[in-house]
């Protein structure tokens, strides 16, 4: 599995990571790669993106 980070991360720590997983897409904190992944479906995703991109997980 190839996981990948977004360019913006811009190297640092403080992100997570995404891989793609059949339809699903996989997601993990870049420090701690051992604690595990959520797994979300096509909705789920697009759904994360969309909060991420209208500022809804802003200070959680």
């Amino acid at each position: 599995m190839s996981w990948r980070k977004s360019s913006a991360s811009g190297g640092g720590q403080e992100c997570v990571e995404v891989a793609a997983a059949g339809p699903a897409v996989l997601v993990r904190d870049s420090r701690d790669t051992s604690a595990g992944f959520l797994t979300l479906d096509p909705a789920q995703w697009k759904a994360l993106l969309a909060a991420i991109r209208n500022g809804e997980l802003e200070g959680r």
